[in-house]
């Protein structure tokens, strides 16, 4: 327990990746564009999914959420990162560092009932499809986008009650880049039998129940699957899931990596898993559905070919390339399309 003399933290200091001047700002270039993909892939998603009427089906809706929330919780660490690389004193404020806590475990837990959602959502795709617009009507969708979101603001309000009441006082030294919630307790000089049960029990409760959603309804997949004859039905069938597993396993793969590990066993490969699971996943996710998604890449196609091809657009890129005299096969084709 903290004495009576005990000065409490305002202030914790993280210790980043390295001290080497080239170094950091060698990372900080790679984060910084890691940072733009991300939120350039996941506006992307978010705008192709309103834009296209074809991305109307209820794994779509899903998917414009699993993007926000990506957008969401890599806006909550990175930009922070990115200022200490070029900061010589890299400190986070007390109320910062639990306002950190309180949103990425929001939109962290939020993210693993968004990707148990889709998981259930392919289940009965594929394994009850005379049932399926019934069960996943537009108000089911969004009553479970909703529990979403509510599960994730449980967690993130319970999870930062249980750190207020933890007192900060013989270190404020945090080994890593972000406030991690774990490391946060670990550091207290309280007692944290409290804050330890509730860091354990949101993590049975709500990360264990949505990952057993997620297995159970990919167990359910495979064997149906397995029991179509058609080779051509069973590779249709997995290619409509086969993105979600990709993100699935990096996600779950990563996070378990993270806070399954005992902390004691804290290393520097213990950074790098975080940047995987915080940084790299949220940039990731829009990759994977558009580049393994044939749905994902007609629907931007056909958005480029609108955006390239209305009448304005038209006007000026044949005003320009006449003015420029390039007799092109692109010069043909809007011709044609304007006369058309």
């Amino acid at each position: 327990m903290a004495g009576s003399n005990c000065t409490p933290v305002t202030e914790f200091s993280l210790t980043g990746f390295t001290k080497d001047l080239v170094a950091q700002l060698t990372l900080f270039l790679m984060f910084l564009l890691v940072y733009l993909f991300t939120i350039l892939g996941n506006l992307g998603m978010i705008t192709l999914i309103r834009a296209s009427p074809q991305l109307c089906s209820p794994m779509y809706y899903f998917l414009g959420n699993l993007a926000f929330v990506d957008l969401c919780s890599s806006t909550v660490i990175t930009p922070k990162m990115l200022v200490d690389f070029l900061s010589e004193k890299k400190g986070i404020a007390y109320a910062g560092c639990m306002a950190q806590v309180f949103i990425y475990d929001l939109f962290g837990m939020t993210e693993c009932f968004l990707l148990a959602m889709i998981a259930y959502d392919r289940y009965m795709a594929i394994c009850h499809p005379l049932m399926y617009p019934l069960v996943m009507s537009p108000k089911c969708c969004l009553q479970m986008v909703v529990g979403s979101y509510l599960m994730g603001l449980a967690n993130g309000v319970w999870q930062t009650i249980g750190m207020s009441s933890l007192s900060f006082c013989s270190s404020n030294v945090l080994d890593l880049f972000f406030c991690d919630i774990s490391l946060l307790i670990s550091l207290s000089t309280s007692d944290t039998t409290l804050s330890y049960l509730i860091l354990r029990t949101s993590a049975s409760l709500f990360g264990m129940s949505s990952c057993l959603v997620v297995l159970v309804s990919y167990v359910a997949i495979i064997s149906a699957i397995l029991s179509i004859h058609s080779a051509e039905g069973k590779r249709k069938a997995f290619s409509t899931c086969a993105s979600h597993l990709t993100t699935v396993s990096i996600f779950y793969g990563t996070a378990l990596f993270m806070y399954l590990k005992p902390s004691s066993d804290s290393s520097r490969e213990d950074k790098w898993a975080a940047v995987l699971y915080i940084v790299v996943t949220p940039m990731l996710n829009p990759l994977i559905y558009s580049l393994r998604n044939k749905e994902v890449k007609e629907a931007l196609r056909r958005l480029q070919n609108e955006i390239l091809f209305q009448d304005g657009v038209v006007k000026s890129l044949r005003a320009v390339i006449i003015t420029l005299r390039l007799p092109t096969p692109l010069a043909r084709k809007i011709e044609t399309t304007e006369n058309n």
